[in-house]
């Protein structure tokens, strides 16, 4: 029961960062316009996604508008979109095979070794896909980072981390650790089974006794 529990517990936290990585991707404040310095200007901000910018003005009204070409975009922001989507796909594989591995399923329940081995793999391809939401967070908060501390950068034009960066590393951590749960415990069970040894011969070896 408290394999079971733990196993609850890390396919629960893949789960919630899976739904959280799908949130920053879809969040348009991936970076914010910044005041720093002279910039002193807060009648309007501006935000900038993987999928639309938005100005924000300060009565409350806010608009919105869809990038007009692909081609057009910077490298860092399809690189980004291509590295959070491959992230959310392989979410969405490894829940699939942690439903068919998971002990509290009825999948393969005749098949408990290979029940476990895919619950193990279902854990590896979380990790996988976790570590792809980070390097694509990271990766796109190191590019803001760069430009905001580039002097060459108009105060004007300069941005900060948006509240999508910090939504997609809280889920990528959470991603992570689910994985990590899942295939301790799935390892752990399997290296704690007993070793099997052939049945012991009694001393006197019955049937060869003679009268």
């Amino acid at each position: 029961m408290a394999n079971l529990g733990i196993q609850l517990l890390g396919f629960t936290l893949a789960f919630l960062g899976i739904i959280g990585s799908i949130a920053s991707t879809a969040m348009v404040e991936w970076k914010a316009s910044s005041y720093a310095g002279d910039n002193i200007i807060t009648a309007q901000a501006l935000y900038e996604g993987l999928w639309e910018t938005c100005a924000a003005q300060s009565t409350g009204q806010i608009q919105c508008k869809v990038y007009d070409s692909l081609l057009e975009l910077p490298g860092i922001v399809q690189g980004t979109r291509g590295l959070m989507l491959s992230s959310i796909v392989l979410g969405f594989i490894a829940i699939l095979m942690e439903i068919v591995g998971m002990k509290c399923t009825t999948c393969m329940a005749e098949q408990p070794e290979q029940k476990a081995k895919v619950a193990t793999v279902g854990g590896g391809i979380f990790i996988f896909a976790g570590l792809l939401a980070l390097v694509g967070t990271s990766w796109y908060g190191h590019r803001i980072a760069q430009d905001f501390y580039n002097p060459l950068t108009p105060t004007n034009s300069r941005y900060e981390f948006g509240s999508a960066l910090y939504v997609g590393w809280g889920a990528a951590g959470l991603i992570i650790i689910g994985g990590c749960i899942l295939c301790c415990n799935c390892s752990n069970k399997s290296s704690g089974k007993a070793p099997r040894y052939p049945p012991a011969r009694s001393a006197g070896q019955p049937g060869k006794d003679r009268v």
